[in-house]
């Protein structure tokens, strides 16, 4: 039996057509995001065209896992009924400066009381869910000085 952050029995992602490639990359343990082969800029989330230039011709790219915290809300009431023991966690938005500022929303991992820093750097975490009929991975953020040490 795995153990995974939040409890299991929440619903699984259901990729689409639009998607897919972002969640076939987190089960590679790849942070992939839009990006427009016209401007060449990144854009999340996925859109059939670049918000920019309006181009149809995207393709998703492979950037690093790490990123600023934006900001965050501490969640303490259940949003889910498997959630019903767990509280309280903490939802980041996370900004990729190398991606063009996109921004990410993931669970902060680590003790869900401390004082969360805006502009703190966080790091990529990759939490594969195999034990399903339904394979798939979702992408958390810990502070990169919690990575690190």
């Amino acid at each position: 039996m795995n153990t995974y952050y939040l409890a299991s029995g929440l619903p699984a992602p259901e990729p689409t057509d639009l998607d897919r490639p972002f969640w076939e990359g987190l089960q590679q343990e790849v942070l992939k995001v839009q990006r427009c082969r016209r401007c060449a800029r990144h854009q999340w989330g996925p859109e059939w065209i670049c918000h920019r230039c309006l181009n149809p011709d995207l393709e998703f790219a492979s950037v690093e896992a790490r990123g600023v915290i934006y900001s965050h809300q501490r969640v303490w009431h259940p949003v889910h009924p498997a959630l019903k023991e767990q509280g309280p966690y903490v939802i980041v938005l996370v900004e990729l400066p190398h991606a063009d500022n996109v921004r990410l929303v993931g669970n902060l991992l680590g003790d869900p009381r401390r004082e969360i820093e805006i502009g703190a750097s966080v790091t990529g975490v990759f939490e594969h869910h195999n034990d399903s009929d339904m394979h798939y991975s979702l992408l958390h953020w810990c502070y990169a000085s919690d990575a690190n040490g």
